[in-house]
């Protein structure tokens, strides 16, 4: 699609929810940075599953587990095209990005000792924090946080200075799910990999605006979850390089992940199995690979340039509005935007644009210590996707002054 022929309209017949009334008021959903709402042809996938082949996957050798086996592996290789990983083997799949990133984490309680020291940045979601601190705990090794300035950027010297030889990880995220900042990974990626510490990357709030290649990026682990592209909950991804996969012990026990069962000794399956202990999320794997194919065909740099386009324009008005503090406003944003008005409590803020239909995200999006950084119990988070308009960021910005009216 040819991003003179976006057509946000026609995009939106697309989306069946986007149709319904809430308290009386046609929805305007900009809380994408929780949950990404979900096109039709994702949802027929998932009913077509359950009404024409609903059957447990691999070693089966009837027709119906043979059809949901192609399904479900061919669902793989499209998430290993979109991402570009090297091999199909190293994309595991997950119940979402905070199990990859526990994966990941218990694995390291083998490898690492109280000699080594794990780098996080200061605005993480906090299931890119909390797995690091129980890791430390277990292990000894020193957690040691890469500061942010007060626009939501990285101090990126200070990073700089905190790489040596003791770091082992570098983890944070592409992009903040609190503040839209987008962070320099691949200068990051490069600086880590040059005192020999590996790189964790949560994909979560990019991977819906930006196609990352995870080659070309040179990224050790990438974690992100299905339903912030347009999928449905409960599934996602951990990628890793195999060598680096192959290191790490199993995470659960179970079937599938097996080789050999004895009652002297067990060994296990290879990759990708390896870590995918049980019965799987059959349809929802399923519906994330017919979910990256839709954003495909709508096409990553139309969704981007849109998005801008939605992002400057909303920006410009909250920007407008007396007594507005906008927190994140780094040069290289997605569609987020997190604010607050002088004396009045997010919470208020949000459940009056509730009433007029209007979705944001009210509180410290998982997020405490940006709360911290900057002194406040939380903000409203307004976050756009490709399916959303204008006229509904103009419908919003009536909200925020009714608001102001009614609770000042």
């Amino acid at each position: 699609m040819n991003y003179k022929s976006f057509d946000v309209n026609k995009v939106r017949e697309d989306f069946p929810i986007l149709s319904r009334k809430v308290n009386g008021n046609k929805i305007i959903y900009f809380d994408n940075a929780a949950t990404s709402q979900t096109p039709i042809k994702v949802i027929d996938v998932i009913s077509e599953y359950y009404k024409k082949y609903n059957a447990n996957i691999h070693r089966g050798v009837h027709s119906l587990s043979q059809e949901a086996t192609d399904a479900f592996e061919n669902s793989r290789k499209t998430i290993k095209n979109h991402f570009n990983s090297k091999e199909t083997c190293e994309i595991i799949f997950t119940s979402g990005a905070t199990h990859g990133v526990n994966i990941v984490s218990s694995g390291y309680s083998k490898i690492l000792n109280n000699n080594d020291e794990l780098l996080v940045s200061e605005m993480e979601h906090h299931s890119n924090i909390v797995p690091w601190q129980m890791l430390c705990e277990s292990t000894g090794a020193k957690l040691k946080v890469i500061p942010m300035s007060i626009k939501g950027d990285l101090e990126i010297d200070q990073f700089k200075k905190l790489l040596n030889s003791k770091t082992k990880l570098v983890f944070l995220n592409h992009v903040s799910n609190a503040l839209g900042t987008i962070n320099p990974i691949e200068y990051i990626i490069k600086k880590a990999h040059s005192i020999g510490a590996k790189v964790l990357i949560d994909g979560t709030q990019a991977s819906p605006h930006i196609k990352t290649d995870l080659q070309k990026l040179d990224i050790d682990y990438y974690v992100t979850s299905a339903h912030k592209m347009c999928g449905p909950t409960g599934i996602g991804i951990l990628y890793g390089k195999k060598s680096l996969l192959n290191n790490l012990p199993p995470y659960q026990g179970g079937g599938e992940m097996i080789s050999d069962v004895t009652f002297e000794k067990t060994t296990y399956a290879d990759l990708p199995h390896k870590f995918e202990a049980g019965t799987p999320n059959i349809s929802g794997v399923i519906a994330f690979g017919a979910a990256i194919n839709y954003m495909n065909n709508i096409g990553f740099d139309n969704i981007l340039n849109y998005e801008k386009e939605l992002l400057n324009y909303a920006q410009d008005q909250i920007n407008k509005i007396e007594g507005v503090q906008i927190y994140g406003e780094s040069i290289n944003k997605t569609p987020i935007i997190s604010f607050n008005i002088n004396g009045i409590h997010p919470y208020d803020i949000g459940s009056i644009l509730d009433k007029m239909g209007i979705a944001v995200r009210t509180g410290h999006h998982c997020a405490q210590p940006i709360m911290d950084f900057y002194k406040i119990p939380g903000t409203v988070r307004a976050s756009f996707s490709f399916y959303n308009t204008i006229e509904e960021i103009d419908f919003m910005i009536k909200g925020l002054k009714k608001a102001i009216m009614m609770l000042q």
